[in-house]
Formats: C-alpha cells, sequence, structure tokens
C-alpha cells in the first residue's frame, strides 16, 4: 500500500505533465492562428492587387484601346494597343477583355457601315437633282449657241458651257462613289474621243499632249465609253492638280497584249510610298469605299476609278512614278471591252489626235480618195450637239464664219455652231486637210 507522499508527488507529477502538454496545445494553436492570419491578410493582398489590376485593364480597354480600334477602321496605320499589363495576358480576364475588344470593333463596323450607307443614299438623291439641273442649264446654253452669232456672246456662253461642265463632272463624280450608275447610255465610240471628250471636261484641257498609238479604228464597246471617259477625266484631273501650271500633262495610248493602255505622266511632286500604296489600295476597287474614308472635304477622284474598275471589269494602275518626276497612272482596257469602228465610214472627231499607225483595213489602202473626202466633209460639217458626244469640246481646225479664233492656250474649246440658211456667210478659211491617218500631234 502507498503512502501518502508518493500519492502526492505522483499527483504533482501527472498535473505537471499535463500542464506542460495543455501549454504546448496553446502555443501551437496560437502559431497556427498566427499562420492562418498570414495566410488571409496575403490573399486579401492579392485580391486587391487583382482586382487593381483588372480595373487597371478595364480602364486601358475604354481609354486606350477602344478608340485606337475605333481609329483603325479609318487609318490602317494606327496600332491599337495591348493590354497594360503583361500577367494579363493568356488569362481568363486578358481572354474575356480581348473578346470584348472585338465585339466592340464588329459593331462599331456595322454601324460605320450603316451610317455611310444613309449618307450615301442621301447624297446620291442630291446629285440625281443636281445632275438634272445642269443637263437642263447645258441644254439651255447650247441652244443659246446656236441662237445668237455675236463673237463676245458667243464666248461668254462657251466659257459658261465649259464651267458647267466641270460642275457636271464633279457631280457625276460624287453619284458613282455613292453607287449611282454613269448616267449616261453612249454608242461604240473611238477610244481617242473618249480619251479627248475626257480632256475637255477639265480646265487645264490645253495642258495635256495626247499620243495616239492605236490602229485606226481601235473603238470602246458601248457600256465602257462613259466609266472610260470619267477615269481618264479623274487621272488627267489629279495630273493636273498636282503640278505646276506650265508642265504638260502627257497621255499615251498603246495597244498591249491583252487590249489597250492608257498612260498619263505628269511632272508634279510624285507621292510617298505610302500614299502611292494608299491610291492603288483605291483605285483598285476591291475593298468597300465610305464617304468616311475619304477626308474632309472629301476627295472623290480615286473612289470613283475604285467604283468603275470594280463595277466594269477595267484595271488601273498608280503604283509606278513618272519618268517626268510626277506620278505615272495607267488605265487599262481589256480585250472584251474594246470593238472596231471602220475609220472611213465613220472617222473619229476632227480634233482628235490622228493615229502614228498606218490602217491595216482594206478599205483605207484601196479607197484613200474616199477617206480624204470623208475627212474633208467631218471637218467642214458643223458639229452635233455635244450634250452627249465626245471630242466636240476641243477647238476645231479653223473658226466657224464670223468667228475669232483663240489668241492663246487658255481660251476655252471652241464647239460649231449652225449657221443661218437666211444670211451665208463667205466660207472660211479651212486649214490644209491632213491626210487620214498621217501622225498627229
Amino acid at each position: 500500500m502507498m503512502e501518502l507522499p508518493d500519492l502526492v508527488a505522483g499527483g504533482l507529477a501527472v498535473g505537471t505533465l499535463s500542464a506542460v502538454a495543455l501549454g504546448g496545445g496553446l502555443l501551437r494553436s496560437r502559431r497556427q492562428r498566427a499562420a492562418l492570419r498570414a495566410q488571409l491578410t496575403e490573399i486579401r493582398a492579392r485580391l486587391d492587387s487583382a482586382q487593381q489590376a483588372f480595373t487597371a485593364e478595364v480602364e486601358h480597354l475604354a481609354a486606350r484601346r477602344v478608340p485606337a480600334a475605333a481609329q483603325q477602321l479609318a487609318h490602317p496605320h494606327v496600332v491599337v494597343p495591348g493590354p497594360a499589363g503583361q500577367q494579363t495576358a493568356g488569362t481568363p480576364a486578358g481572354i474575356a477583355l480581348e473578346h470584348t475588344l472585338t465585339a466592340v470593333r464588329a459593331e462599331l463596323t456595322a454601324q460605320r457601315t450603316r451610317i455611310d450607307a444613309a449618307a450615301q443614299a442621301g447624297l446620291r438623291g442630291a446629285t440625281r437633282e443636281i445632275q438634272a439641273a445642269l443637263y437642263r442649264l447645258q441644254d439651255a446654253l447650247r441652244g443659246l449657241q446656236q441662237r445668237y452669232d455675236e463673237p463676245e456672246l458667243t464666248q461668254t456662253l462657251f466659257a459658261l458651257d465649259h464651267e458647267n461642265e466641270q460642275s457636271l463632272r464633279r457631280a457625276q463624280v460624287a453619284a458613282v462613289v455613292c453607287g449611282a450608275w454613269v448616267g449616261l447610255a453612249r454608242e461604240e465610240s473611238h477610244l481617242v474621243d473618249a480619251v479627248t471628250g475626257a480632256q475637255a471636261r477639265l480646265a487645264g484641257y490645253h495642258r495635256v499632249r495626247v499620243h495616239n498609238h492605236l490602229e485606226p479604228g481601235t473603238a470602246l464597246v458601248s457600256h465602257a465609253v462613259e466609266p472610260v471617259a470619267i477615269i481618264v477625266a479623274e487621272l488627267l484631273d489629279n495630273a493636273l492638280r498636282h503640278s505646276a501650271s506650265e508642265t504638260d500633262v502627257v497621255v499615251d495610248l498603246e495597244h498591249v497584249h491583252h487590249g489597250v493602255c492608257v498612260t498619263v505622266d505628269d511632272a508634279g511632286l510624285g507621292m510617298t510610298h505610302d500614299e502611292r500604296a494608299r491610291a492603288q489600295r483605291i483605285v483598285a476597287g476591291t475593298d468597300p469605299i465610305l464617304l468616311t474614308d475619304l477626308g474632309d472635304p472629301p476627295r472623290m477622284g480615286l473612289a470613283a476609278i475604285g467604283q468603275l474598275t470594280r463595277q466594269f471589269d477595267l484595271g488601273v494602275d498608280v503604283s509606278s512614278p513618272s519618268p517626268y518626276g510626277g506620278v505615272r497612272a495607267v488605265l487599262r482596257v481589256e480585250s472584251h471591252l474594246l470593238s472596231h469602228i471602220d475609220p472611213v465610214e465613220q472617222p473619229p472627231a476632227a480634233s482628235a489626235p490622228r493615229s502614228t499607225r498606218r490602217s491595216t483595213a482594206p478599205e483605207a489602202s484601196a479607197a484613200p480618195a474616199r477617206a480624204e473626202a470623208v475627212r474633208d466633209r467631218a471637218s467642214a460639217a458643223p458639229s452635233r450637239d455635244a450634250a452627249h458626244g465626245y471630242g466636240t469640246d476641243h477647238q476645231d481646225p479653223a473658226p466657224a464664219p464670223g468667228h475669232q479664233g483663240p489668241r492663246d492656250a487658255g481660251t476655252l474649246p471652241q464647239r460649231r455652231r449652225r449657221t443661218r440658211a437666211a444670211a451665208p456667210a463667205a466660207p472660211a478659211p479651212r486649214s490644209p486637210a491632213r491626210r487620214p491617218f498621217a501622225v498627229g500631234s
């Protein structure tokens, strides 16, 4: 039987051991709680950092990336910034933000196209009314030209008619850019007549030098006449606008393997590589044309060319510099858009430059006297109303009776007017007739 002191000592030992164990448990519990607090603090810090980073990415998306994406629609050279933080890329949040940017860009494109289509429809309707009014004015002016014989009044009417023609060209170009039809149906015409007719629509027509190296009788099918005239007029207008007034614009008409090329060379300042690349994209007609892409005020010449090249299977290239230091523009007309007109039965306009080639047609070699007679009649007979014709806007070889010829290169193009039978005038001196297919200037 144990004694009391031993029992007391044993109890004290057990109590000590229990206290020690309890103290160790309390200490471990405190350490665990401290570790948990540290982990919770770290997790809260990470959440706060992630929230701040996500907020910064959203703000960066709204302030920088979305505006840049909107500008890139109109200006492809604008670079859209990437995410603000590199750690965001590839994460679920980063992928979601990229999807948001893509959706915003698609919606902006759709809305931009819809708004531009509405603007084009409004402009198309306005240009239709303007064209109709200008055609009425053109008919009235040419009626006055037929009615009056006073030289000063006639010259004033010519000047007004030419100004009206330029306004009509601008309205027509705007309508074409907006998707309207070219507006005029023509018969098959000599290609050189289409080129000289386009030249006559411009203010600086006297600076254009046309060299015709085509086979006599080379013509355009009816539906290609007006598109070719519009394109040549816009190419010449660009060349005249961007070159010095004392320089010439040279036009060469040449046969190529698959058709005909009309080459326009100017001696202007030319374009930079980026400008030339942008112009080539526009005239190629591969991308849809929006009014908002044409600047303020809109520059519609190249855009009209792009519309017509796409609609009528024509080709225009402006990617090469001119040997004169400016820009070379080449219009290519494929063989299926070409036709042939007998140059003896239906010669080109008297003011059109003669071809540098000899005709291979049997009529030309078998009947030179007949060709000469037809040419004489074409030079002497009054020209028809030029409201929808080509080659009639240039200076005639000889002035009509009672009219003075141009004194300088800036004089407006003259048109022959019908003479009154009641008051016959003395025959006007006529320039020596050219041979049918002699080399022209």
